[in-house]
């Protein structure tokens, strides 16, 4: 296994530049890019869109998150059995042109006046689908492109990118919708997985496929094994049940949060927009601390406290009142924080995943933690949704910010916090 310094050595840059010289990495970080930018982009239009445009309830807006999430609960596991037998390029690029084609159609629908709020629903589980399908891919895409002690860099640039869109696509998104058209904003996400699947289909690299035999189990059965190693290492088993505690509250903040902005704070699409993209510049900076700390601290400690600081954050939007400049500058804050936080963990969490998954299962175990821990958000959603109608916007968020520290806890009391300066050895599937 490699040092601790060979795997994220002292350098200035936080990528190795031998991997921005290979045009295959440089293709799929551009194709990354892209698609986390269209993603990100209609995560803020399609709400805003059923808030602003048709008026949807707490409950209504609650069902349209849970739509579009739901795919991960349902195909997580099949899109995992998928990956680990095909080239993940080819599925990138089938997604990408999927997602490109559903939205290119909704903006048709948009302009011919023919867009409603059951048509958003079936256009957010369409695009949730094809979403689940790429993530898992891109995810496992790395391992079969990058050597293991590059993981963490390789990780960190791609992680990086998603920063990026995070910091574009609220923004874009809320400004679109509230300066141009509903047409205009559900278009620009179509136009950015079309140049997504550009830089993707271009990648030449020849794909070793762990999964691929002359007589490949069946799904079923794939499925099977990738759940029962997850299940049988205590480091996976800490991540699932992590992640599925903090993507439930999450989901149960995002969703009271999206409606206290402009409702109880009385702010705009295009303030909503910037006030959430304030997590990509965060983002930004924990990806780059990511290449370091884990081999300065620990991936542990590392892990337990970027999860403490970021989720904490949360706690203090209840208390804002306004749409003061003041409150503005706090949101920018608790974003800022969040997303610093929570990239240090995502970066951090997947380099360890990675590290104790043999090659023929990295699809599966990363489909099966995404179904453990993705899989929860769909209930809340509805749960966010839920006790806003009851509780009301402030209660409600206080509340489920709260609920996010359990993730944390989760991981303290874990094999997780006790990971030192070195990523652990690949088990046995």
């Amino acid at each position: 296994m490699p040092s601790a310094s060979s795997a994220v050595p002292d350098s200035v840059d936080p990528v190795p530049s031998s991997l921005w010289r290979d045009a295959d990495f440089r293709r799929l970080w551009l194709g990354q890019t892209a698609s986390q930018l269209g993603e990100h982009t209609s995560l803020v239009v399609l709400p805003l869109l059923a808030v602003l445009t048709f008026d949807a309830s707490a409950g209504q807006l609650g069902v349209l998150r849970a739509v579009g999430q739901a795919p991960v609960l349902l195909l997580s596991l099949v899109a995992g059995a998928w990956v680990d037998g095909w080239r993940t390029r080819t599925t990138m690029v089938l997604a990408d042109a999927g997602r490109a084609l559903a939205l290119g159609a909704a903006a048709s629908a948009c302009v011919l006046g023919l867009m409603v709020l059951p048509g958003l629903l079936v256009l957010a589980f369409a695009v949730g689908t094809l979403s689940v399908f790429f993530d898992v891919a891109y995810q496992t895409s790395l391992v079969r492109m990058v050597e293991r002690d590059r993981l963490v860099r390789g990780n960190s640039a791609l992680e990086g990118s998603r920063s990026a869109a995070q910091v574009g696509g609220p923004a874009l998104g809320g400004a679109l919708v509230s300066l141009l058209s509903a047409p205009v904003a559900v278009a620009s996400g179509a136009l950015f997985f079309a140049l997504s699947f550009l830089s993707i289909r271009r990648i030449r690299r020849s794909e070793a496929v762990p999964g691929r035999a002359e007589h490949a189990p069946r799904v079923r059965r794939r499925v099977r094994e990738g759940l029962r190693f997850v299940a049988g290492d205590p480091a996976l088993r800490t991540v699932c049940l992590a992640s599925a505690v903090f993507q439930f509250s999450f989901a149960a903040v995002t969703t009271v949060q999206l409606l206290f902005l402009p409702r109880e704070l009385h702010l705009s699409g295009t303030v909503v927009g910037l006030a959430l993209a304030a997590v990509g510049p965060g983002a930004l900076v924990g990806s780059v601390l990511a290449a370091r700390l884990p081999s300065r601290f620990g991936h542990g400690v590392v892990l337990v406290w970027a999860a403490v600081l970021g989720d904490g954050a949360f706690l203090c939007v209840a208390a804002l009142h306004g749409s003061s400049a003041v409150t503005v500058t706090a949101l920018v804050a608790v974003g800022f924080v969040f997303g610093l936080g929570g990239q240090l963990v995502n970066v951090t969490l997947m380099a360890v995943r990675q590290a104790v998954t043999p090659d023929g299962m990295q699809g599966r175990v990363a489909a099966t933690i995404t179904f453990a821990g993705m899989g929860t958000a769909p209930l809340g959603s509805l749960a966010g949704g839920f006790l806003a109608a009851e509780w009301g916007l402030r209660t409600s968020l206080l509340v489920t910010a709260a609920g996010m520290m359990l993730s944390p806890a989760v991981m303290a009391f874990s094999p997780l916090a006790r990971l030192g300066r070195e990523l652990p050895e690949p088990g046995r599937p």
